[in-house]
């Protein structure tokens, strides 16, 4: 199979899954532990997508968005959401402006902070869904319209957005068609006895990290265009859909767990979705086709967000994820459907 792929691009796959090492190495350098969290956060970043963190407070999740800004060589800019926070807060405004020498005013646009690549959207759920749905047009269309004049943001443009899960009160929860916009939802658990020891070494003994950048805005372009190169066969990609499906309640293949719990399935997103994060798991193992174990091993942080449940699996207490691997278990390959 390698000897059929183009020199080019063999030599490109080498640098990049160098270049992943290396920003899990500089991201390591402040982050303890959460290497699941990180190649999520990376993957997403490499192929064009957004992340949603979910997690309690202190686990690091601002702290994971700081640290790849400074790996990465790009504009980063930190938006705190709270409930009085409007849409021109984050998009900018047009203003009046006057020419000292002649005096002669014109309208000016002054651009917001969501006009940079690296955007941090902490505590996403904080702000009203009015000011929420200003991130819409920029996440799927990378581009953002004031004054019916469409301003097109700087590639790659990626947003991480943070929200905390136990605190409710003066929260405003994500509409479906915001969650969707997200690649993943990742969450980020408790850190282990060995993680939090290295946690307190670096933390309350001067520890400081020189963070160096790696990457640039023009290699992640690139990889983004490699990542599309990468084959995905009609058996795998049949998979995928299926696998998308099986969260449809009712669906023709829906399984009795969907068909008992959930209201609402994946959207066509997902498909694409997991056939983007498989194609990038390919390209880390040295390999130039995906497989149905690299659409596998991302299956939750991409369907999680995706799927709501009904009454009645809320009112029994059945998780999403519990839910979605359940369906991950008894939706077979093409060779298992075969058998």
């Amino acid at each position: 199979m390698a000897d059929n792929i183009d020199p080019a691009v063999e030599k490109a796959t080498k640098e990049f899954r160098a270049k992943f090492q290396a920003l899990r190495d500089e991201i390591g350098k402040m982050i303890v532990g959460h290497e699941d969290v990180v190649d999520g956060v990376l993957t997403a970043l490499l192929v064009g997508g957004h992340v949603l963190l979910e997690g309690v407070p202190g686990l690091g999740k601002t702290l994971l968005i700081r640290t790849l800004a400074q790996a990465i060589n790009l504009k980063f800019s930190r938006i705190q959401f709270t409930p009085d926070l409007m849409p021109a807060d984050i998009i900018g405004t047009t203003i009046i402006s006057e020419d000292p020498a002649s005096g002669k005013r014109a309208f000016e646009f002054q651009y917001g902070p969501l006009f940079a690549q690296i955007v941090l959207a902490d505590e996403i759920n904080r702000a009203t869904p009015k000011t929420q749905s200003a991130l819409l047009e920029a996440m799927q269309e990378h581009t953002v319209t004031v004054g019916g004049t469409r301003h097109t943001l700087e590639e790659p443009f990626f947003v991480m957005a943070t929200q905390n899960p136990i605190e409710q009160e003066g929260t405003y929860p994500l509409p479906e068609a915001q969650l969707d916009r997200f690649m993943f939802k990742l969450v980020v658990d408790y850190s282990n006895r060995d993680e939090l020891k290295t946690i307190m070494d670096r933390t309350t003994t001067g520890y400081k990290p020189d963070i160096q950048a790696v990457m640039n805005g023009d290699e992640i372009v690139g990889t983004q265009k490699l990542v599309r190169r990468i084959v995905v066969a009609p058996h795998v990609q049949d998979y995928i859909i299926r696998l998308a499906m099986a969260s449809h309640p009712q669906g023709p293949y829906a399984i009795d767990v969907t068909n008992k719990y959930v209201r609402w399935g994946a959207s066509p997103r997902a498909v694409q979705t997991l056939t983007l994060g498989a194609k990038l798991n390919a390209l880390l193992d040295g390999r130039y086709n995906a497989s149905f174990s690299d659409a596998k091993k991302i299956y939750l942080p991409a369907m999680r967000h995706r799927v709501l449940l009904n009454f009645e699996g809320e009112a029994e207490g059945v998780s999403v994820d519990e839910v979605l691997t359940e369906v991950l278990d008894k939706t077979p390959t093409m060779a298992e459907a075969a058998a």
